[in-house]
């Protein structure tokens, strides 16, 4: 564990072996209330999060079928819903 002076600026100095050992140069700080949590912000972050929701989910095939199954429920319920009623009389 590190300490560091908060200066009358507000700023805080981070460590050179903290700073070498994340490489980076920004950090997001997070207030939790009875603790503050500073996490290194990668230095491409759009790069850093390529594949990081990458799950074993439906392939396009499945997906286009979803969609085209939708699309005939919708079809089928405007076509319903078009039709004039018979009356009872």
């Amino acid at each position: 564990m590190k300490t560091a002076p908060i200066t009358t600026g507000g700023q805080v100095s981070i460590p050179a072996e903290v700073r070498h050992r994340w490489r980076t140069r920004r950090v997001v700080i997070e207030d939790l209330g009875d603790r503050l949590v500073l996490r290194p912000v990668p230095a491409d972050p759009i790069g850093a999060a390529i594949g990081s929701l990458a799950s074993p989910g439906p392939s396009s095939d499945e997906m286009r079928a979803t969609l085209r199954g939708e699309e005939a429920a919708a079809d089928h319920r405007r076509a319903t819903a078009a039709r004039p009623r018979r009356s009872g009389r």
